[in-house]
């Protein structure tokens, strides 16, 4: 990350946005960013796709658009930053991921904010499909909040691995990424490495590999944890024990293998701690291809332009239909 001027915060019309926008006001407010505050109505897309296109199923539209938006600039208002640039936007698209993705392309937020999705009776913090979808797909920085608040001043761990070539230059975004949030929120900064292997030469060379971009950075030895064994035994209970606000990661990526041990090792992570996750896009990694669309039809903004909601034909299912889904009889 060279610069985060831009903060997307995508609310989820739940009781973790207060929380999710104050964490938003205080990095835009120590870093000088501006905030694009956006609500996605999944829901909505989903009853759209099988109505038919009529005046009923327009105002259907208009009106949930409108709530939304409300909802937002109530959500403006408790949270008190006038000397912060928060626009607020909504849209309708299904899947939820594929409506965060589109908002990124038009606005390309230096880092997107979201409270996870999932529910699940034995975790605090769990991912539904679309949150793992976006972490392998969304371009930026993407950073998954939790409720808790950050101490004043934060503290970071930098979760990097240094085997093999491709991981270390992974790893020198991660802590370049992790030294901007940690410089502009005035916090702490740990690296914190999992050595693996037990040839010596191996271990010698990865040692060799974390000395050289820890000192590039400047990064004391004081902070720089190297643990011993398999990263998903050690760094759960050694990241529980330190109390971080904040880990920052590699994202997960369409790569089988990488995304496997990546995505098993984020879930031992998300299981064990109440900390946030800031996930980190590998650099000059190719991306998959994405078509660049225009702008969905059924978006809406702040000062919302003349639009109509997406239009959809079934032959089954009609605008009454749509309307009684929507706002019952």
């Amino acid at each position: 990350m060279e610069k985060l001027t831009s903060i997307l915060v995508v609310a989820s019309r739940t009781d973790s946005d207060r929380a999710l926008l104050e964490k938003a006001v205080h990095l835009a407010r120590s870093i000088g960013a501006q905030i694009n505050l956006f609500s996605c109505d999944a829901n909505l897309a989903r009853v759209l796709r099988h109505s038919y296109a009529g005046e009923e199923t327009e105002k259907a539209w208009h009106i949930c658009m409108e709530e939304h938006l409300a909802y937002l600039r109530s959500l403006r208002t408790a949270a008190r930053a006038p000397d912060i640039q928060i626009c607020v936007d909504a849209a309708c698209r299904s899947p939820l991921h594929e409506g965060i993705i589109d908002k990124i392309k038009e606005v390309s937020p230096d880092l997107v904010m979201k409270c996870p999705s999932g529910t699940h009776p034995l975790r605090r913090f769990a991912f539904d499909a679309n949150d793992w979808q976006l972490m392998r797909e969304c371009p930026v920085t993407l950073m998954l909040v939790r409720s808790r608040p950050w101490r004043p001043t934060p503290k970071f761990a930098a979760l990097v691995s240094v085997d093999e070539e491709s991981t270390a230059r992974l790893a020198e975004t991660i802590i370049h990424t992790s030294e901007y949030f940690s410089l502009g929120c005035h916090g702490e900064l740990d690296v914190v490495y999992s050595e693996n292997s037990e040839d010596a030469q191996e271990r010698k060379n990865h040692a060799i590999g974390l000395e050289r971009i820890t000192r590039e950075y400047r990064i004391g030895a004081k902070q720089v944890h190297v643990l011993n064994g398999n990263p998903e035994e050690t760094l759960p209970e050694f990241v529980a024990r330190n109390q971080y606000d904040a880990l920052i990661l590699g994202a997960l990526t369409h790569r089988k293998g990488l995304a496997a041990v990546a995505g098993t090792l984020t879930s031992k992570l998300v299981d064990a701690l109440d900390c946030d996750f800031i996930l980190v896009k590998r650099t000059g990694t190719e991306q998959p291809e994405q078509d660049v669309e225009a702008k969905t039809p059924g978006e809406t903004h702040d000062t919302p332009a003349d639009q109509a909601p997406p239009r959809h034909e079934s032959s089954t299912t009609g605008s009454s239909v749509l309307w009684q889904a929507l706002f019952g009889d």
